[in-house]
């Protein structure tokens, strides 16, 4: 059976942190191959870390890492020729045009001319990128340039695809553009390994999930599973003329804009709901979201300082 990747006690320390918290401070991670895996957590919460790692564009402080059962650091020249990657800070080739970057990319990988361009016009095609593909890249907007670099790792026969944030500023037809082609690069049995802000991304996408928070895993396991393990499994909004006390004896309230959001069994969620109801109050009632579980689990939004960039890592 093919190998994926395995992590154990992974650690990463940056210079210019010597006295701060690691980047990551002893991840255990287990990624099956061919599949579709997720990585969601604050900005420096380590996952861009770890997919530089991964990606052999790192070195690790201490701790062991496998990429297709090859060592990220004795062997990492091996497992560059069997992954592709779209860093989070990438910048494409501004003097070529679209299909002439997908093109070179391929045939710098090794395809020979005929497959290279046929791949190329598939993959530009699947992203809808036709339009473009013969305009120069610097042409581009930033979302579409971003789409094109997502275009060429994707065109490629890598065995794992690092995607960190690949649909950053790209507008809800594209998402889901790039999201069809996700699922098709898995189905052809390749690991994708994703990092994303959008929850909504990573429950759509990802057959299993990891939550990072200063640099340790806090949650793993499927979507579905990880909402199963959410405390308080209803969330209910109520306008601000509700009493916070007399809230806090259904469940957990927050104040949101407008009102508070209140995390409760369902019993005490739709409770509350129909007693906000007979005051003639708005409210929303439903399960948690895959937000409401890095809510209730991290208790901070996803917001927070930026990892270092690769320039600051030694």
């Amino acid at each position: 059976m093919a190998e994926g990747i395995r992590a154990r006690a992974l650690t990463k320390r940056y210079p210019k942190s010597k006295t701060g918290p690691p980047a990551l401070a002893g991840v255990d991670l287990e990624i099956p191959p061919g599949r579709v895996f997720g990585l969601i957590g604050r900005n420096g919460a380590g996952k861009t870390t770890f997919v530089r790692i991964c990606a052999t564009q790192l070195t690790p402080t201490s701790g062991e890492l496998t990429v297709l059962g090859l060592d990220a650091v004795r062997e990492a020249s091996e497992v560059r020729t069997r992954i592709a990657c779209v860093p989070q800070e990438s910048r494409p080739l501004y003097f070529v045009t679209s299909r002439q970057l997908v093109d070179l990319y391929l045939r710098m990988r090794g395809a020979d001319r005929t497959a290279a361009a046929l791949r190329a016009k598939e993959v530009l095609k699947e992203l809808e990128l036709t339009e473009v593909a013969d305009k120069l890249v610097s042409h581009l907007s930033g979302g579409m340039r971003r789409r094109v670099m997502v275009a060429m790792v994707l065109a490629s026969d890598a065995e794992v695809l690092f995607l960190d944030e690949p649909t950053t500023g790209l507008d809800p037809v594209a998402r889901r553009d790039v999201w069809s082609a996700i699922r098709r690069v898995a189905r052809d049995n390749r690991t994708v390994v994703l990092t994303t802000h959008y929850l909504d991304e990573a429950e759509a996408l990802s057959h299993e999930l990891a939550l990072l928070e200063g640099g340790r895993v806090v949650l793993e396991g499927r979507p579905a599973d990880l909402r199963g393990r959410v405390r308080q499994p209803w969330r209910v909004t109520v306008p601000t003329e509700f009493p916070l006390e007399e809230l806090r004896s259904y469940g957990t309230p927050s104040p949101v804009e407008g009102g508070y959001l209140v995390f409760a069994t369902e019993p005490a969620a739709r409770e509350l709901a129909m007693a906000a109801l007979q005051r003639g109050m708005r409210i929303s009632l439903g399960p948690v979201s895959l937000e409401d579980l890095f809510l209730q689990t991290v208790g901070k939004p996803l917001t927070g300082p930026e990892e270092p960039l690769e320039s600051e890592a030694s």
